[in-house]
């Protein structure tokens, strides 16, 4: 095992166990935070595909239905006083980035630092000594 994943002696099993748990955890955080992310490009580019159902509304004479459009739908809040960008920060600033700083002082303070222990020791279980694709 490389230096970086070794376990530092005083580290119990369940230690190693927690910040696993942290870890993934974290993990989960980060992958619901990319559909965040999604959530906001995908209305964002509705918000702009709009602006072609408003011309060719305008151009088969709907006027009135493409002024409806622009008035209540485009750039319109996705929930009150807000836009997907702000969502985003707003998740950024009062959930992610805290979870984040908390789980680094964790593994800092728990774990001297050594990070990822959990997995390290999986893969130094899971690998054939000798593979030349299983090496450390």
């Amino acid at each position: 095992m490389d230096d970086a994943h070794r376990k530092p002696q005083e580290v119990s099993e369940k230690t190693i166990a927690a910040l696993g748990a942290l870890s993934k955890a974290l993990e989960t955080t980060e992958r619901a935070r990319g559909h965040l992310y999604g959530f906001h490009q995908l209305t964002g580019t509705a918000d702009f595909q709009l602006d072609d159902a408003v011309r060719l509304l305008r151009e088969a004479g709907h006027e009135s239905q493409a002024r409806l459009l622009e008035r209540e739908i485009l750039g319109r809040n996705v929930i009150p006083g807000h836009w997907t960008f702000q969502i985003v920060e707003a998740y950024n600033d009062s959930y992610y980035r805290p979870f984040v700083a908390i789980e680094r002082d964790m593994i800092a303070g728990l774990a001297h630092g050594c990070d990822h222990m959990h997995e390290a020791r999986l893969k130094e279980q899971r690998r054939t000594p000798g593979h030349p694709d299983h090496n450390p």
